[in-house]
């Protein structure tokens, strides 16, 4: 299936995908002035949205069991509402503590119902199971075109408006989110799928308890921990390190960027890779290139080039693990609890998220440096990469199924 016969629902989802995700990468430069304004130092804003983060987690399952219930439409206009409710309750904030809830919760449950979990499982429902990892590939590479679509209109505001006014057209775009998330059909049978062999209904109780029981998914979850761990340990801690090698902040900035082009084209790579090939096998081919990369950089002398071509090696397998994840779960369990159970293992990789950005300065504090750190790095890349292989990827079947 070539990508422009792709569903109407496909191409939503990834609209959606870049005003919610391009908003979120877009957050970093608001630091300085709303810090300056509130005067509450760099460390209050950082909590916020280190709080956004953990919340956006721990709403994502939840979010997911809803979608699967009453469908994505409701959850993406919901969550377009709550996102930009936060939005613009952090434009009109006098006081710093209203970031906590309007920036850190309201924010990070708009996520968690309008980023990739609910759009791939909508996708999942439309998209022939042969073609899903291609679209899963490519909605998820319109996380990182978001961020190039987005941060420098954002900039542009910052500069000529003042950070309240961006905030405030942050907010009316979630309306474009909304109106988007009302066009999202997930009642179409995806083209091939035989629609008159009835199939046995399945509770979301029982979905749980399959899924629960299935070692193969708990092995997927360990990889998505990992992942998570390096995503936000790299994002966190790779300008400091670099400056510790007395490199420019140019260097940190430019290695940054090459993340999120080379993600673009490694999203779509690997998610068709995974329609032609095994998803295991080329899940473990991906981490065994993280190994490489991050162990070739820390070995070799760290200069400009090298942190350059670091950061376009790790971006063209920064967010590849999604569509493959993703696939994973959809190929064994289904579509149909899709976002209940991507969700969970979404969850999984915040967790994941969150200790790679603390243990990273944990260590750093302890030790002085971050070798011992990126060394972990390397060791769990390696880790990841093996336990793919003994996941059993073939599709349960349900034909016996009672229903309960």
């Amino acid at each position: 299936m070539s990508i422009f016969r792709f569903p109407l629902l496909v191409w939503l989802g990834i609209g959606i995908l870049i005003i919610c995700l391009g908003i979120r990468q877009s957050f970093g430069i608001f630091m300085m002035p709303v810090s300056e304004f509130f005067g509450t130092g760099r460390e209050f804003f950082s909590f916020a949205i280190a709080l956004q983060n953990l919340l956006f987690g721990v709403f994502q399952p939840f979010v997911g069991m809803a979608a699967d219930r009453f469908g994505a439409k409701r959850v993406v206009i919901g969550g377009s509402i709550a996102y930009g409710l936060g939005l613009y309750l952090t434009s009109i904030a006098t006081e710093p503590s209203v970031l906590l809830f309007s920036l850190g919760a309201l924010v990070g449950l708009g996520l968690s119902a309008t980023s990739y979990v609910i759009i791939l499982g909508a996708v999942a429902k439309v998209v022939p199971a042969e073609h899903a990892a291609k679209a899963f590939g490519l909605t998820t590479a319109a996380g990182s075109f978001g961020m190039f679509a987005v941060i420098p209109g954002a900039q542009y505001l910052l500069s000529d408006f003042g950070w309240q006014q961006a905030m405030m057209v942050f907010a009316a775009l979630c309306s474009v989110m909304a109106a988007f998330g009302l066009f999202m059909n997930t009642a179409a049978k995806p083209d091939g799928q035989n629609q008159t062999t009835p199939v046995p209904e399945q509770t979301l109780k029982q979905a749980l308890s399959e899924a629960f029981h299935h070692k193969g998914y708990w092995l997927i979850h360990a990889g998505f921990f990992v992942c998570g761990f390096h995503v936000m340990f790299i994002a966190t801690h790779l300008p400091s390190y670099l400056a510790d090698k007395h490199l420019p902040a140019s260097s940190a900035a430019m290695a940054l960027a090459y993340v999120g082009i080379f993600n673009i084209f490694g999203s779509y790579f690997w998610g068709v890779m995974g329609d032609r090939f095994n998803k295991r096998h080329v899940m473990c081919a991906l981490y065994m290139m993280r190994t490489a990369v991050i162990g070739a950089f820390v070995m070799l002398p760290v200069t400009v080039d090298t942190a350059a071509i670091f950061g376009a090696a790790i971006g063209f397998c920064w967010l590849g693990t999604v569509p493959l994840t993703s696939g994973l779960v959809r190929q064994i369990f289904g579509a149909r609890y899709l976002s209940t159970l991507y969700g969970l293992v979404f969850f999984t990789h915040q967790v994941g998220s969150f200790l790679g950005a603390w243990a990273g300065g944990r260590l750093y504090d302890i030790t002085g440096s971050y070798d011992a750190i990126w060394y972990a790095t390397v060791v769990l890349a390696f880790i990841a990469g093996i336990l793919h292989l003994p996941i059993n990827d073939k599709p349960i079947e349900r034909n016996q199924l009672a229903v309960v």
